[in-house]
């Protein structure tokens, strides 16, 4: 497992240079948001990050503001943009400011959080990390608790500079074709390899 000072130079390294592009893009979407659905532009809701430390997530608004949260939907410019994870970019100032990684596991609510816990324990292994702006089970488009924690776990134990690298690769890509399409179809190729200390973990999802 990868120090986590080493862990978070990697994500200045690699987000720093890129602060004044991301701000642009994250400016232009929040101005597309307030323009087609009005405010608010910005969503904001408790997350679980490393050790079970809560924090606040930011994301752009992609839902209708009915007062019945079973009443809200998928706005028309909300839907295409969570097709392409574009709604997740403003959590870039959460790896900013050290809440979260560029990767790792997705971050979970403390409702969601307590529930996948306690009815599958292994869950609980994700919070070793930082919680991430993409991961491996969101690469390959988990369904599932126990496929899902499967991979976080593999991530956990076999996480690296170049493991991190391809998952953003990857998430790029799916960011330009749409989920679906660029969807890794197998981990094996990222997780591969006896582990240091110990064997590979076991291979899991298709």
């Amino acid at each position: 497992m990868r120090r986590p000072l080493a862990k978070r130079a990697l994500d200045l390294a690699l987000l720093l240079p890129l602060v004044p592009l991301f701000g642009l893009l994250i400016g232009g979407l929040a101005l597309a948001v307030w323009i087609a659905d009005g405010r608010p532009i910005f969503f904001r809701q408790p997350r679980v990050g490393v050790g079970g430390r809560p924090f606040q997530i930011l994301k752009l608004r992609t839902m209708t503001t009915e007062a019945d949260p079973k009443a809200r939907r998928p706005t028309r410019l909300g839907a295409r943009l969570r097709q392409r994870g574009l709604d997740e970019l403003p959590q870039l100032v959460n790896v900013l400011r050290g809440d979260m990684s560029l990767v790792g596991p997705r971050p979970l609510t403390p409702a969601d959080a307590e529930r996948l816990s306690a009815a599958h324990p292994p869950f609980r292994r994700r919070f070793a990390v930082p919680p991430g702006l993409t991961g491996l089970a969101q690469v390959c488009q988990a369904l599932g608790p126990e496929l899902t924690s499967e991979l976080d776990h593999a991530y956990v134990v076999r996480q690296s500079a170049r493991m991190d690298l391809a998952i953003l690769l990857r998430t790029a890509w799916m960011n330009v074709v749409g989920k679906r399409r660029g969807k890794l179809r197998s981990h094996l190729p990222l997780v591969r390899g006896e582990r240091r200390g110990g064997a590979a973990p076991q291979a899991v999802g298709p």
